[in-house]
């Protein structure tokens, strides 16, 4: 029960975090912190719950990353379900606050047509800057797959693990300076899920490939880590 709630409020934290600075700090006139700001967010939101819970469920706070690290033999899969439906549910929590938060602003509302709505993700016409859904699934794929080589590296018994969550939270930052524009970034199946539920519509139809492509990305990063990168002494 205590790793799953350490998913849980990690999961809950990344998301309150980094869509909330999507939300609420992105777009103020002359103060708003942008992109770069946002793409911050995300991997301080990692950074510090790495450190803070990391070393009682092992900081996963995505869906992707359990499956990663579970192709790369580092996680039991008798463990996957309860640790998704933990992520899931950390992740709708903090969505759900945060529309209570931003419902108290007069004239909120979220429009289901518009491209990035409540942090939401998508492609086509709901990708922030109009890219394919071949072009979406692509991105979050190869960068998915690359966040999980870099969680899997930076944990491996002969690396440094005091450095891991610093090296974990730049990475999320990397990734997202990269594909704000053309996903609005996912990576994590949770925090896609977690926003098209409050938006609806067409993004909510479209949060299968956030949740097929990142899951798919993970899944080779453990088959490579684990099978050409991994250091053989360990087995």
């Amino acid at each position: 029960m205590r790793k799953l709630l350490a998913e849980f409020f990690g999961t809950y934290w990344l998301v309150f975090g980094g869509c909330g600075s999507a939300l609420f700090a992105a777009g103020i006139p002359d103060l708003g912190i942008g992109f770069v700001g946002v793409s911050l967010a995300f991997g301080l939101t990692v950074l510090t719950m790495a450190y803070a819970v990391g070393h009682i469920s092992g900081g996963h706070f995505n869906p992707a990353v359990s499956f990663g690290l579970w192709a790369g033999g580092r996680f039991s899969a008798k463990e996957l379900v309860p640790y998704i439906i933990a992520q899931c549910a950390g992740a709708i929590a903090a969505a759900g606050t945060l529309f209570a938060i931003a419902s108290g602003k007069a004239g909120f509302s979220i429009d289901p047509s518009k491209a990035g709505a409540f942090a939401s993700n998508g492609f086509d016409a709901f990708s922030p800057d109009g890219y394919s859904m071949q072009s979406a699934f692509i991105a979050e794929f190869i960068l998915t797959m690359f966040f999980l080589l870099v969680i899997l590296g930076a944990t491996d018994k002969f690396a440094n693990g005091k450095f891991a969550g610093i090296a974990i939270g730049l990475a999320l930052t990397l990734i997202h300076l990269i594909s704000i524009p053309i996903t609005n970034t996912s990576v994590n199946p949770a925090r896609s899920l977690s926003q098209a539920i409050f938006v609806g519509g067409e993004p909510l139809s479209q949060v299968w490939l956030f949740w097929a492509a990142p899951i798919l990305g993970a899944i080779a990063a453990g088959f490579i880590y684990k099978n050409l990168l991994q250091d053989t002494s360990e087995a």
